[in-house]
């Protein structure tokens, strides 16, 4: 079922961009000789060997590709300064003429594309590109920290009550619990007393963590979610450490959580970013029996 959906998808995208046409984007030249036209127009100078690592092609292949270029009058070679045994690529006159011609179509076809979708639709596009990118090429990448936007709350809720539903087995009780705090956060927020961060990798989000003021002197950090996609990176460990510093910052003199004991990820990094965990007590909050835990930091 997957292998299929990969290959589905595989011949929409190859329908879509052109890449079946004789000439890409209305030009002569079929998607390989296009691809090292922008190549070469982007490097401005390189060698055979870096094109072909960079684009993975056989020598044999990009050496008749190369060849057709040249003949046509697209290319020129020259000794390489640096190694004899090798020639230094470029395009001529007419190359970089070629150049800017697909490099324009191209940018006009994207946004032709992109102008035919709302907003919100060219932000998933996007970021699903990306996470394709990513995990295809296989790029830690950091995750992005910034502030909630629109529908970022709704979305700590859903993701919350998925999460922990699918993990845990809480239920609508423990989302329910999360509804009331993001409610009370946007309800009462105060940037000088409260912050929310959100985390977003390859144009998802991934992650969240809040901090709301328990009294005027403490602070408590809530709502800490890594999505399974995003965890082993040490990004909960950075949303922490943003809540300590914020707490820090406002002249809180304690952060405070609250967490279960069948979290152990979570504990050890309320452990590792200098929490004590202070008093634990039994409850059946979620509808399952849990050890409650009580956790400080000093600021």
């Amino acid at each position: 079922m997957r292998v299929e959906a990969v290959r589905s998808f595989n011949r929409f995208y190859t329908r879509r961009v052109g890449a079946l046409r004789a000439g890409l984007l209305g030009s002569p030249y079929p998607l390989p000789e296009a691809r090292l036209i922008y190549e070469l127009g982007r490097r401005r100078r390189c060698t055979a060997a870096e094109l072909g690592r960079s684009l993975e092609l056989d020598a044999g292949y990009l050496s008749r590709l190369l060849a057709s270029l040249k003949r046509r009058g697209i290319l020129r070679a020259k000794r390489s300064a640096a190694d004899a045994r090798a020639s230094a690529l470029s395009l001529s006159r007419a190359g970089r003429k070629a150049f800017a011609l697909l490099d324009a179509r191209s940018r006009a076809e994207v946004s032709a594309m992109l102008d035919g979708l709302c907003g919100p639709d060219q932000e998933r596009l996007v970021g699903a590109m990306q996470t394709v990118e990513s995990i295809l090429e296989g790029k830690s990448g950091e995750a992005l920290l910034r502030p909630p936007r629109p529908g970022d709350l709704g979305w700590v809720v859903q993701a919350h009550g998925e999460l922990y539903e699918r993990e845990y087995g809480w239920g609508a009780r423990f989302e329910a619990l999360v509804a009331g705090i993001v409610s009370g956060f946007a309800a009462d927020y105060d940037a000088r007393r409260s912050r929310c961060w959100i985390a977003e990798l390859g144009g998802e989000r991934v992650g969240s963590v809040l901090v709301v003021p328990a009294s005027k002197r403490v602070a408590q950090l809530r709502l800490l979610l890594v999505d399974p996609r995003a965890r082993g990176r040490g990004l909960g460990k950075r949303l922490v450490r943003e809540c300590i510093a914020f707490a820090g910052a406002q002249g809180y003199r304690k952060l405070v959580l609250w967490t279960q004991a069948n979290l152990a990820a979570a504990r050890a990094i309320y452990r590792d970013c200098g929490f004590a965990l202070t008093r634990r007590e039994p409850h059946a909050a979620f509808g399952v029996k849990l050890t409650g835990e009580y956790w400080e930091r000093r600021l």
